[in-house]
Parts: C-alpha cells; structure tokens; sequence
C-alpha cells in the first residue's frame, strides 16, 4: 500500500529501514476532516505514534500542530476548560495532533470545546488506554468523532503471500507481531524486547489507573489466563488461587481488557438447554505477550501447547482482519454441557460461521448438536494449509 507517494516505516532494531503499510493509516487519513475528532486506541508500542507521524507527513500543504499529553504544560492547557487558551493553542492551524491524549483530564469535553469553538481545527488524538479517554471524547461529541483501533502487525500487514506466511507461521505463534518483534531478526533479541514491553509498557497504564506499583499480581492472573486459553474461565477459582476477590478479578480483568492486553468471548446460545454462553473465554491480542507472561520461547514443533497458540493466533488475527476491512461481525464460542464445542462462531448480518482451529492438516466436523440446531451455519476447519485464506484481507 501507498499513500499519496509516501511509505510509512518502522526502525529496525540494527539500523536498518523495513517498510511496513499500516491498514488504518488510509482509513484515518480518510476520515479526518475539521470539526471531527479521531481517535486511535492501541497497546503500548503497537505503532500510533508511527501512524500519527505518517499522516503528518501525508499532510504537507496543510498547518499541523503535533503535541504530546505526556508533556505537563500541554496537558495544562488542553485541560484548561478555557476557550480563549484552546483557541490560542490552534491558531493559525489546520490539524491539531495529540499523542497520548489518556494522559490530559477531562480531555474528551475540553476538545468538545475546541471544535466547537474553532470549527475549522481537525483533531486526531491516540491513546493507550480506552479507560476514560473513549467515553470523555464520545459522549460530548456524538456524531463528530470516530475511533479506531490498533492492533500489533496483523498477517496481511506483514506478508502478502502464503508462500512466505507459511514460512513466518512458526515465528509468529511464538513471538507474536509486535512491530519491533517483526523487524528484529535475532530470536534473542526478539525475547528481549518482549520483556522490555512487559517490564517497561505493557501494564503502565494498568499500574497508573490503579495507582499501585507492585505488579506482580497483574503478572500472576495473567500467568493464568494464559493457561486456559481455549477453556471457559471460572472467577472463583482464579480468586481462590491468587487469594483475593472475585470482584477483584473482575476488576482487574476490566482493566487489561481496556488496556489492549486481553479480550473475552462468551458463548453463542439461542438459550437451548444444553448450550453454555456465561462463562467467558479470555485470549491474549498477541501470541508473543502470552508467551513471555508465561517465559517459554520454546519452537512450536515441540510444545505441548500449540494448540492454544494456534487458536489465540488465528482468532485475535481473525479479529483484526474483520476490524480492519470494517466487516461488523460479532464473536463466540459454542458449548455444550456433554462436552461439544467449537473454537469460534461469527455472526455477521445474522449469517452464522463456525470454525475449528487445528495445527495439523486433520479436517474435523461439526458436532452432531450444532449441524442440528443451526443446519444454515457454515462450518470449516482451520489448519496450516487453509489458515491463508481465512486470515487474509
């Protein structure tokens, strides 16, 4: 992909320059427009700012003013709640950009009054939580703003083929596709910065909402939802073996969910009698931060979990590439409580698709209780050879 003569890129951990088009660079160039408000939400070090930088550059006849919220004085004045201060601020600019916007109070009603004030300004925010930031920027300007959200590399992202996705699958159900894990080439090296975004970024914002520095209860619960990948998850049992609350849990697991780390599906049900649907399932948004959550970089070939892998991998891609080409599907499991189960259902319009994932090359069938009840539902396997196809946008 090219935008307007311009590739955007990423820095190789040795120095060198390895261009990698982001899907949503277009879409946000697109949408963004004065008098609206975009916003992009993503885990730490999953490429916003690089995004932001790159449609900067793809502005060049247009005045742009790019800040960042983690600077004091700026979140002084964008949360000032002052008109003539946001109005000097943007003077004599088209475009104002503002990175880690999660950081400025109330910033969701002081851009509400900024564009209504200065109706001429566009304004694109990123943020690494959605915590507060969506709520404060949605609510005050309904019907003038928009969100997205960023993902680490998905497959198409990252290769274009089959021929050479075969030949990264192995790597990526390990490391997973965290932009600075996809240009490093040294396998030590990619652990390495695994642990620097779990040590150093991935729960700060978790650490900073709730206002604790101890992080090592963060690192056990998700030890131990990455275990049960696959598997309907039991509050009161993690709460018995961490000793604390279920609301806790509860609470907790909100906050890694909102913080781009973990996402949940419930069970699809048309509340026959055997189907389970309230107990969730919980999966990691990248292969890589399960992997180092739990310290194992062993190959895929002779791990006792790639069944897990395979299925964290292709549902959270599944995901991104629905996301991304704007295909508005929702997401289940199925289960039965004899035991009959299928890794992923997708609805989308109504129309039902259902999916097993398997490492090998086995094909499986439906089970007999799903063909029955849902006899319009497509069911297909997802294995090595066909993994392309359903991934690819």
């Amino acid at each position: 992909m090219q935008v307007n003569g311009y590739r955007p890129y990423l820095q190789h951990g040795k120095g060198l320059n390895i261009m990698i088009d982001r899907v949503l660079t277009t879409q946000i160039h697109t949408s963004l427009k004065r008098g609206k408000v975009i916003a992009l939400f993503g885990a730490r070090r999953t490429g916003k700012t690089i995004i932001m930088k790159s449609i900067i550059k793809m502005m060049h006849q247009k005045k742009t003013l790019e800040i960042n919220g983690e600077d004091f004085d700026i979140a002084a004045i964008l949360s000032s709640g002052k008109q003539e201060v946001l109005k000097n601020l943007v003077s004599g600019y088209d475009y104002l950009f503002v990175d880690e916007a999660q950081n400025i109070p109330r910033i969701g009603h002081n851009l509400k009054l900024l564009v209504d004030t200065q109706p001429d300004v566009g304004v694109f925010v990123t943020g690494s939580s959605s915590f507060d930031l969506r709520n404060q920027i949605g609510e005050p300007l309904t019907g003038r703003s928009r969100f997205f959200q960023l993902y680490p590399l998905s497959l198409s992202e990252i290769s274009p083929g089959y021929a050479n996705s075969m030949k990264l699958l192995p790597e990526l159900l390990v490391f997973g596709s965290y932009p600075q894990i996809i240009t490093e080439t040294n396998l030590t090296e990619k652990r390495h910065i695994l642990e620097n975004i779990r040590n150093g970024y991935l729960l700060k914002d978790v650490l900073i909402l709730e206002n604790i520095k101890d992080s090592l209860f963060i690192i056990d619960l998700l030890r131990l939802l990455a275990f049960q990948i696959g598997n309907d998850i039991s509050y009161n049992e993690l709460a018995n073996n961490l000793g604390t609350t279920v609301k806790t849990i509860k609470r907790y697991i909100e906050i890694l969910e909102k913080t781009f780390v973990i996402f949940r599906m419930y069970g699809y049900s048309k509340n026959l009698r055997k189907e389970i649907s309230k107990s969730p399932r919980f999966y990691f948004w990248d292969n890589g931060i399960r992997n180092i959550v739990i310290s194992n970089f062993q190959p895929i070939e002779i791990r006792n979990d790639k069944g897990m892998l395979w299925e964290n991998f292709c549902i959270s891609e599944r995901i991104k590439k629905q996301m991304y080409s704007e295909t508005f599907s929702n997401f289940h499991f199925w289960r039965t409580y004899d035991q009959q189960e299928i890794d992923l259902i997708e609805v989308t319009d109504g129309k039902l698709k259902a999916f097993g994932f398997k490492w090998g090359e086995k094909e499986a069938k439906a089970p007999k209780a799903f063909r029955v009840n849902y006899p319009d539902a497509i069911f297909q396997t997802i294995n090595r050879i066909s993994f392309f196809e359903f991934l690819k946008m």
